[in-house]
């Protein structure tokens, strides 16, 4: 293949990847996690103040790379930020990520990044949560940037690549704790590389090259984006004792997973087939059969088509000890398949690259190209499907906990209920819930100046006359004694089967029904 040909179709590819990564990103509700980063980052964009949290929220990066896009779209002010100018973040990096397999074109053919490209810009998975504003996809982008920079130091030993890596190392850290089950998984990697090839003359691998001077450009590098972030530009010192410290909190989470917790199987089921009886079958079994066919290629003695044995190696045994990793952890969630999907979805590229090179007769070759790009087509109606028709269908696999498209009739209410109230946006909102079930309420009421929020209704004080009060289905139960029939009760879904009541003075829903007629 050409430069040309190549450059013609990767622009393609990037251009199928901002299609699905940016259209109708307000689409989907805001799911508790989004809105629990989204209030968090509003807290550094209005009064500049971000300070590291151990016991949740992860790494400071997504927020800090959050500020100048929310500047730039919409400002300083909290209020006005919205759903597509959080999740662009996410999708942008989403799409960047793919940019990094141009740096491996002297580990694998341009045939075999073009197909790796292909699958990372319409897989549903990588789509799903490039849509999505959580950590996920800028671990994924940083994990990507150090794999293809480490692997040009171990071949070329340039300071560049040695300073790129520590950089990406270093936003890896500060984006998810997770983090350092990719760093084990690629140490892992190289151990096992080297044991395979080292009795080899000359070597297949350039394991030689890992440890020189300029290997500390790499740990300063990382040693200042750690010091920067965590110390939230040195405004806050403890974050650095905290990054740490935040470790022994999610070893223990992950080893008491509680209602996260899943089988072992679990992301491999997700990956090659999740039936649901009223709805579609899933299944991504494309990526994986092609990535275990490009794994095994990678380890042949006589390749057909030119490619990097070795780093094909780096890359299966770093999949394989993280997908064993996250697979054996009992906490699962949807996006931690991310770290080592990424992986397959590079070894598939080589698989098809392989296919394709199994047959030299040219109506041979094509057929075969036919059925893969039906196949790819598939891919890519699934992802459409998942991101812009089953986008909080709990039919979707990637779709966990979400909250349901009923919890907007709920934030409508509220609203109508506010233009017809003297103070508007000032109007007394009282929320009596569970902490679980509060989310993403202080993101939808952002705009509301006067929002309290209860865990009990006994802790709430005073009801009487309270304009909107929402509360949970076991807080409802309590509340209803004190409301004297003085209130119209409606309820909406949350999320599946979760239910929240909102409470509203019957003057003001009168009011609101005079106006409506």
């Amino acid at each position: 293949m050409n430069k040309k040909a190549f450059a013609v179709l990767f622009g393609i590819i990037l251009l199928i990847a901002l299609f699905f990564r940016l259209s109708q990103l307000e689409l989907r509700p805001m799911h508790h996690d989004e809105a629990n980063q989204a209030v968090k980052f509003g807290n550094l964009l209005e009064k500049g103040e971000y300070k590291y949290d151990r016991f949740d929220h992860h790494g400071p990066s997504l927020y800090y790379l959050t500020l100048p896009f929310a500047w730039v779209l919409s400002g300083n002010d909290f209020s006005n930020l919205t759903e597509g100018v959080l999740r662009f973040v996410p999708s942008l990096f989403g799409v960047g990520l793919i940019l990094f397999l141009l740096l491996l074109k002297d580990s694998l053919s341009l045939k075999s990044i073009l197909f790796s490209a292909l699958f990372i810009s319409i897989s549903p998975i990588m789509v799903f949560f490039s849509r999505f504003y959580i950590q996920e996809m800028l671990l994924a982008f940083f994990t990507m940037g150090f794999l293809a920079s480490f692997w040009l130091i171990l071949r070329t030993q340039k300071s560049s690549w040695h300073i790129t890596a520590g950089l990406c190392a270093g936003f890896m850290f500060a984006t998810k704790e997770t983090s350092i089950i990719i760093f084990g998984s690629f140490l892992g990697s190289l151990v096992l590389l080297k044991a395979l090839f080292s009795s080899e003359t000359p070597p297949r691998h350039p394991l030689k090259n890992l440890i020189s001077p300029r290997f500390f450009y790499l740990l300063g590098a990382a040693f200042l984006v750690w010091l920067v972030f965590y110390s939230s530009f040195f405004h806050h010192m403890k974050g650095l004792l905290d990054s740490f410290c935040s470790f022994g909190i999610y070893f223990k989470r992950a080893g008491g997973a509680g209602a996260h917790s899943h089988p072992w199987v679990y992301y491999l089921k997700m990956l090659m087939f999740s039936p649901y009886r009223t709805g579609p079958v899933w299944s991504e079994a494309l990526v994986v059969i092609s990535a275990l066919i490009g794994s095994i290629y990678g380890f042949t003695k006589k390749p057909t088509i030119r490619e990097n044995s070795s780093f094909i190696g780096f890359v299966f045994f770093y999949t394989l000890i993280s997908f064993l990793i996250f697979s054996l952890i009992p906490y699962k969630t949807p996006w931690n398949i991310i770290p080592f999907y990424l992986g397959m979805l590079i070894l598939a590229g080589c698989g098809i690259t392989f296919i394709l090179g199994l047959f030299q007769k040219l109506w041979l070759k094509t057929a075969v190209l036919a059925l893969i790009l039906i196949t790819t087509f598939h891919l890519a109606w699934q992802s459409w499907r998942a991101n812009f028709k089953y986008y909080a269908d709990p039919r979707n696999p990637y779709v966990y906990a979400h909250t349901s498209t009923d919890f907007l009739n709920l934030v409508q209410r509220i609203n109508d209920i506010a233009k017809v109230h003297p103070d508007h946006k000032n109007m007394l909102i009282k929320v009596i819930t569970d902490p679980h079930e509060m989310w993403p309420l202080p993101w939808y009421l952002r705009e509301f100046e006067r929002v309290g929020y209860w865990t009990e209704t006994k802790e709430v004080g005073k009801i009487k006359g309270t304009p909107v009060i929402i509360s949970s289905k076991e807080q409802t139960e309590q509340l209803y004694p004190l409301l004297q029939g003085q209130y119209l009760s409606e309820f909406y879904g949350l999320r599946n089967e979760v239910l929240l009541s909102i409470h509203i003075r019957f003057d003001l829903w009168n009011r609101f029904l005079e106006k409506r007629s």
